[in-house]
C-alpha cells in the first residue's frame, strides 16, 4: 500500500475483535464535511450501495471462522455505512442473527448499528433491540445550530429528524441506546456543545478530532487541545458522573497505568477490519482521509480469511505498538498515554505514516492538562 509505514518486527498479531460491516455504503445525507465522500478517496462510488446477500452470508462465515480459530470469547459487530439503516432495520438484524448464529458456542457478539439517527422509527428501534443492537448516534452538537451543516442532497436541515431518533431512543429504549459520536470542533463553544449533548441522555459520548494530517492540516490547528481541555473540565467539575466520556475515561486509565486504547490513544494492538459493500476486506474508513486507496488490503471476504489481512503492512504497522511509532514519539514521555495519536492523523505525503500526529501539540496540552487535574485530586500520573 502506497505511503504505508514499513511494518516492524512482532510477535504474533492480535486477532481482529471488532468487525465493521458496510451494510450500506451511500449516506442520506450531505454533510459538507464529510472526509468519506468529499474527500480524496473515492472507491465508494464503484461499489454497490448495499451489500448483497451473498456478501453478508461470506462474511458472517468469516467472521465466525476468525472466531473459532482465536477461540474468542466475545467481538464486536458494527453495522456501519454511509447509513447503514438504508440497508433496512430487518436485514440489519437477520445478519446480526446469522452471526450469532454461526460463530462458537460460548462467543458473544456485541452489535452496534451506527446511524444518523434520521431514519429512526418507533417500529424501526424496536426491532432492533429485540434482536440486540444497540444504537450509537453521529452528531455534531445537541441543537439545531451546531448541526447546521448536517443537510440531506438536497439541502435541508437533517436535525428534526435526528433529534426526533435520538430521543426516541432515550426515551422509549434506553437500554438499546450505545451513545452518541461527536467530533470536535473549536468554533463553538465547547462547554455549551458539551451540555447541549446532556439533553440526549447519552450513556456513553464519543469525542473525536477531525481527520485532518500533515498534507492536509485541519482547520483551526493548536485549538483543539484547549477545546478538550474546557469539556474535561466541566466533566469533571459537575460533582456526578452525568455520562461517560470515553476520551477523557481512557486518558485517566492511561495515565494510572492501567489498561486502555482508543483509535486516538494508548498503545494497545488495533484490533479492527472494515467489510466493505462488495466484500472487499479493508482497513479502518480514517484512513480514507490520507489519500484514495488508503484503506485497501487487495483482499475480500470470498477469496480471503481474516487472519491474511493481519498479515496486511498496513494492520502491522498498527499492531506494533511502540516499535511501530516515529523516533520522536518514541522518545517522549508521554508516549504511553499518547500512543502516537490516531494513525491517519500522521499522514504526510512522500512520507507515510511514519510520523508524529499532526495534533502532537493538541493531545500534549490535553493529556498533561488531564494530567494536572488528576494530581490535584490525590491521583499518581
Amino acid at each position: 500500500m502506497s505511503g504505508t509505514t514499513a511494518a516492524p518486527t512482532r510477535a504474533r498479531p492480535r486477532p481482529f475483535r471488532q468487525f465493521i460491516v458496510k451494510a450500506h455504503g451511500r449516506c442520506n445525507l450531505a454533510c459538507r464535511y464529510c472526509y468519506l465522500y468529499e474527500g480524496p478517496d473515492h472507491t465508494w462510488r464503484t461499489r454497490p450501495a448495499a451489500a448483497p446477500a451473498e456478501v453478508l452470508d461470506r462474511t458472517a462465515d468469516r467472521i465466525a471462522r476468525h472466531a473459532r480459530d482465536h477461540a474468542l470469547t466475545a467481538l464486536s459487530l458494527v453495522l456501519h455505512g454511509g447509513e447503514p439503516l438504508l440497508a433496512g432495520a430487518g436485514t440489519l438484524a437477520r445478519f446480526t442473527d446469522t452471526v450469532r448464529a454461526r460463530v462458537p458456542e460460548g462467543c458473544a457478539v456485541h452489535a452496534t448499528v451506527q446511524t444518523n439517527a434520521t431514519l429512526l422509527t418507533h417500529d424501526r428501534v424496536a426491532l432492533l433491540a429485540r434482536h440486540g443492537i444497540r444504537i450509537g448516534i453521529s452528531l455534531d452538537g445537541g441543537n439545531a445550530t451546531l448541526n447546521h451543516r448536517r443537510v440531506d442532497h438536497a439541502g435541508r436541515p437533517s436535525w428534526p429528524a435526528a433529534a426526533r431518533g435520538a430521543r426516541l431512543v432515550a426515551d422509549h429504549f434506553p437500554e438499546a441506546y450505545a451513545g452518541v459520536l461527536t467530533v470536535a470542533d473549536p468554533t463553538t463553544d465547547p462547554v455549551g456543545t458539551y451540555e447541549s449533548l446532556l439533553t440526549l441522555r447519552p450513556p456513553v459520548l464519543d469525542l473525536l478530532l477531525p481527520h485532518g494530517n500533515w498534507s492536509a492540516p485541519p482547520p483551526h490547528g493548536g485549538e483543539y487541545g484547549d477545546w478538550l481541555c474546557r469539556v474535561f473540565d466541566r466533566w469533571w467539575s459537575a460533582g456526578r458522573r452525568e455520562t461517560r466520556v470515553r476520551l477523557f475515561e481512557e486518558c485517566l486509565a492511561l495515565l494510572l497505568g492501567l489498561p486502555a486504547a482508543t483509535e486516538s490513544l494508548g498503545l494497545a494492538p488495533f484490533d479492527a477490519v472494515v467489510i466493505e459493500t462488495d466484500g472487499s476486506i479493508e482497513q479502518v474508513d480514517s484512513l480514507k482521509s490520507a489519500y484514495d486507496g488508503a484503506a485497501e488490503t487487495g483482499l475480500d471476504v470470498f477469496r480471503h480469511d481474516f487472519d491474511q489481512a493481519l498479515a496486511h503492512p498496513g494492520v502491522a504497522a498498527r499492531q506494533a505498538g511502540l516499535a511501530g511509532l516515529a523516533g520522536r514519539c518514541r522518545a517522549c514521555p508521554l508516549v504511553s498515554v499518547c500512543g502516537g495519536g490516531h494513525y491517519a492523523h500522521r499522514y504526510r505525503a512522500g512520507h507515510g505514516f511514519d510520523n508524529p500526529s499532526v495534533y502532537c501539540a493538541d493531545l500534549q496540552r490535553f493529556i498533561r492538562h488531564v494530567a494536572a487535574r488528576l494530581a490535584e485530586e490525590g491521583g499518581t500520573p
